[in-house]
This record gives structure tokens, C-alpha cells and sequence, in this order.
């Protein structure tokens, strides 16, 4: 199932919590070899963590972690103004667009939860008014999500082949919610009902800053 946590409601699921940190630290510092940190626990935590994020986490039947997304409002601090904003040609401020960061699978997660993490995206922009959501990637991401139906506008890039870092620009159609849907295999209105669990009824979500 998928849930949205925010980084203050983490505690409340600690199995959750601790594997989504373990993966982050497997893909990004031992699979990929980011210039990460990793603490004696062995989490990858970074100070947008303590920015009280929103987190879209795909929880697997045993209660672990098979993937997540972290969110913040473009109106505050994010990764991209912060170190990005070159590639960008400008700052990104704006109560529509929200960063997404820290794309994370599990190693043994099944080939759908990449997918069941951008529907659930999409959720977010229904729920909070969103038009966009902005982010980093690597050229590893540019075949996942080819292969997903959810592609991003590239806003700029940096670097040549597999060492290419880009900002992207990602928005949501009718025709690419129904792919993403197929990918994920999940119903729309399963996608619906988590974020409902998550939020309420409400179609407008205020930021639990």
C-alpha cells in the first residue's frame, strides 16, 4: 500500500522509517556511490530531512519499505535552489510546484513500484493544488521513466552520459495518469482512496509545515 507520511509522523512506523533510510543509504551510497552520509545506524539522512517533508512510501505486505519520494513546497528551501539552480537558469519559487527527491527503490522491489510511486504523485497535485513537481536526476532515471510513461521536461543539464545531471520539470495527463495507472496496477480509485485515508475528503490540503 502507499502511504503519506510526513517526517513528523515517521515515529509512528518505525520498521517504515528505518527501512526507507537502510534503502536510501544501499542505492545511494553503495549501488550508485553518491557523495552521501551515512550515520552508525546505517541511514542516509540529509538536512532537507529535517525540513518536515512529505514522504510517499510504498509499504510492503511485512510492513517494510519497497520505495518512497520526499516532497517540499518550492516556496521554501529545496535542493534544487540550493545547488541546482545553475542548471535551471533560475530560482523555482512558486505554491504550485513542490521538489521531489530521494527517488528510492528497495533492491528487491518488484518492476510496478516505480509507477505506483509517480500515481501516487499525482495524487499529491489533486490533493495540494500542484501543478508541477521539479527534481534532479541522474541518466540512470531518464530509461525508468521512459519505461513508466512520466518523463520529464528538462529545464537544463550537466555533464555527458552517464555522469549527466539534469533538472526536470514534471506534469500530469489524463493520457499519462491512465499509463501510470497500467504500469502500477492499482485501480485509480485504490490510488484515491490512500491519499483519502492519508488527507481526507478535502481536494484542497494545506502544508504541514
Amino acid at each position: 500500500m502507499i502511504r503519506f507520511l510526513y517526517a513528523d509522523q515517521l515515529d509512528a512506523f518505525p520498521t517504515l522509517r528505518d527501512a526507507m533510510f537502510r534503502d536510501r543509504a544501499d542505492q545511494f551510497k553503495r549501488r550508485l556511490g553518491w557523495d552521501v552520509s551515512v550515520d552508525t545506524d546505517g541511514f542516509e539522512r540529509d538536512d532537507y530531512d529535517d525540513l518536515n517533508p512529505l514522504y510517499v512510501i510504498w509499504e510492503t505486505p511485512d510492513g517494510g519499505h519497497g520505495g518512497s519520494m520526499r516532497f517540499l513546497p518550492s516556496t521554501g528551501r529545496t535542493m534544487v535552489n540550493d545547488h541546482f539552480a545553475h542548471l535551471a537558469d533560475t530560482q523555482i519559487s512558486s505554491p504550485a510546484i513542490w521538489e521531489c527527491t530521494r527517488f528510492c527503490l528497495a533492491a528487491d522491489a518488484p518492476p510496478n513500484v516505480s509507477a505506483l510511486l509517480m500515481l501516487a504523485g499525482s495524487e499529491l497535485m489533486t490533493r495540494f493544488r500542484v501543478t508541477h513537481f521539479v527534481g534532479v536526476f541522474d541518466a540512470r532515471m531518464v530509461r525508468i521513466y521512459q519505461r513508466i510513461g512520466a518523463s520529464p521536461e528538462v529545464l537544463g543539464s550537466v555533464g555527458d552520459g552517464r555522469d549527466q545531471i539534469s533538472v526536470g520539470l514534471w506534469s500530469f495527463t489524463e493520457p499519462a495518469l491512465l499509463r501510470l495507472q497500467k504500469r502500477a496496477g492499482v485501480s485509480l480509485e485504490m490510488s484515491r482512496y490512500w491519499a483519502m485515508r492519508a488527507f481526507g475528503d478535502s481536494d484542497k490540503t494545506e502544508w504541514a509545515a
